[in-house]
C-alpha cells in the first residue's frame, strides 16, 4: 500500500493532486487544515492536507507444480513372449526378429534369454530412477510447504507479540490475530496479510469528525475528565483555531471554581484570543451565560475534574450539562491522558457515560511511545477518538485524529 500527503490551498487543490499522482483508485484515509507554527500561525491561512492511499500492484502469487513424467508399470512375472511383446517398441527390428524368430527360423536360446534379461534390469533401473526423482520432488515440496507455513507462524505470533508490547488488551490482540489466521490460506503472502491487518485496524478507528456547528444558535462544547489531563489547554487550543483560524465567535466558560489556576489561565487565554470570559458556579449561573452569548457560534465549558468515586461532585457536573440542554445543542468531550493505566481509564470512561454520551480527546501523546490504550478504549467505549495532543504549545500541539499515524504505531513503526 501506498500511502501520501498532498497539500493545496483548498481542499479540491490537494484532492486533484492526489488523484493525479495516485490514480483515480486513490482512497483519500484524512482530510485536515495545517497551519504555520507559532503565534504567526494565528494570523495566515491555512493551506488543506489530503492524506491518500492507493494499493500496490503485486503479482500473484501461484503455487508452482511440477510435472513428473507418469511411471512406466513395473514389469511383471510373464511367459517369455509376453515380456518380448511387451518392450517391442523399445528394441530395434533387428533386436525383435532375433528375440521373436519366425517359426520356420531357429534363434540360440541363450541369446533371447540375455537380451531380455538384459532389458528387464535396464527397466527396472530407470523405473527405480524415476521413482526416487518423485520421492526426493515430493520431499522438497514439502519441505517448502513446511517452510511458508513455519514463516506464516511466525509472523503471527509476532504481530501479537508487538500488539501486546504496545499494551494493546490481549483480548483484542487475540481477535485481531484470529482475523490475521483466517486469511492465512495456501499462497497468501506475508505483504498481504500485513497490509490486511493495517486497514482492518484503521476501519476499527472509523470516522473522526471533531466540532460540529449547531443546527441554530451557539454550540456549547463541554469538556470533562479528571484533573491533570490537559482540558484547560485543549479548550485553548481548539478554540484559538476556531475564533482566529476559522473566523468564528467564540465565548469561554469555566465551572471548575475548585482550582483558581484553572479560571486564571483560562482568563489568560480569552484575553490574548480576545474573545469573551465568564466563571460560573451553578446551573442558573450558566443559563445566564449562555443568554449572553446566544449571538456566538461556540461556547466551550471547562469543568472541574474529580474522582470516579466522588457521587456529589458527578451529580452537580450531570445537573450542569442537563441545564445547557435546555436552553441550547451540547457536544461533550471526554478528555483522557494516554499516560494512565488502562484499568483507571475503563473506571474513568465507565463513570462519565453516565453522565452524557461523549467524544475523546486523548492528550499527552509526547510523553509515550505506546499507544494501545488509544485502540483499548475506542473499542471499549465505541466512542469517537476527535483529537490528539502531544504538547502545551498553544495552538500548534493539537490535530484531528490520526489513525494512519496510531496503526503505524501499534504494529511496531516508527
Amino acid at each position: 500500500m501506498i500511502i501520501k500527503k498532498f497539500n493545496g490551498k483548498t481542499e479540491d487543490e490537494a484532492l486533484k493532486a492526489a488523484r493525479a499522482e495516485l490514480g483515480a483508485g486513490a482512497v483519500i484515509m484524512n482530510v485536515k487544515k495545517v497551519k504555520k507554527k507559532g503565534l504567526a500561525g494565528l494570523f495566515s491561512k491555512p493551506t488543506v492536507e489530503v492524506t491518500a492511499a492507493v494499493e500496490e500492484e503485486k503479482d500473484t502469487y501461484v503455487p508452482q507444480t511440477q510435472t513428473v513424467p507418469p511411471m512406466p508399470a513395473a514389469p511383471k512375472k510373464d511367459t517369455t513372449e509376453k515380456k518380448i511383446s511387451q518392450y517391442k517398441d523399445v528394441l530395434t527390428d533387428e533386436e525383435y526378429e532375433k528375440l521373436h524368430p519366425k517359426k520356420e527360423e531357429e534363434t540360440p536360446k541363450r541369446r533371447s534369454s540375455d537380451k531380455i534379461d538384459n532389458l528387464q534390469s535396464l527397466l527396472e533401473q530407470q523405473l527405480k530412477s524415476v521413482m526416487e526423482a518423485d520421492s526426493e520432488e515430493k520431499a522438497r515440496s514439502s519441505d517448502k510447504k513446511d517452510s511458508k507455513n513455519k514463516e506464516i507462524m511466525s509472523f503471527i505470533k509476532l504481530i501479537y507479540t508487538t500488539l501486546i508490547n504496545n499494551e494493546v488488551d490481549e483480548k483484542y490482540a487475540n481477535d485481531l490475530v484470529e482475523e490475521i489466521e483466517k486469511l492465512s490460506k495456501p499462497g497468501v503472502t506475508i505483504d498481504f496479510l500485513l497490509s490486511n491487518i493495517y486497514q482492518k485496524l484503521i476501519l476499527k478507528f472509523g470516522v473522526s469528525t471533531g466540532v460540529t456547528e449547531a443546527e441554530s444558535g451557539p454550540k456549547v462544547i463541554f469538556f470533562l475528565g479528571p484533573t491533570g489531563v490537559g482540558k484547560t489547554t485543549t479548550i485553548a487550543k481548539i478554540a484559538s483555531e476556531m475564533s482566529v483560524g476559522q473566523k468564528k465567535k467564540v465565548a469561554l466558560v469555566t465551572s471548575d471554581t475548585y482550582r483558581i489556576k484553572a479560571a486564571e489561565q483560562l482568563r489568560t487565554y480569552a484575553e490574548i484570543m480576545d474573545v469573551p470570559f465568564r466563571v460560573v458556579y451553578t446551573a442558573d449561573d450558566l443559563k445566564t451565560a449562555l443568554g449572553e452569548f446566544k449571538e456566538h457560534d461556540y461556547i466551550f465549558v471547562d469543568t472541574a475534574g474529580y474522582s470516579p468515586k466522588d457521587k456529589e461532585k458527578r451529580d452537580e457536573m450531570k445537573h450542569i450539562l442537563d441545564a445547557a440542554k435546555e436552553v441550547t445543542e451540547i457536544e461533550t468531550y471526554l478528555v483522557l491522558s494516554v499516560t494512565t493505566k488502562y484499568r483507571d481509564l475503563l473506571a474513568i470512561c465507565d463513570t462519565y457515560k453516565e453522565m452524557d454520551s461523549y467524544k475523546i480527546v486523548f492528550t499527552k501523546l509526547d510523553e509515550t511511545s505506546t499507544f494501545g490504550n488509544i485502540y483499548n478504549i475506542r473499542l471499549y467505549t465505541g466512542a469517537e477518538i476527535s483529537y490528539t495532543t502531544d504538547g502545551q504549545d498553544v495552538p500548534d500541539d493539537i490535530e484531528a485524529f490520526n489513525p494512519q499515524y496510531i496503526v503505524k504505531s501499534i504494529l511496531g513503526g516508527s
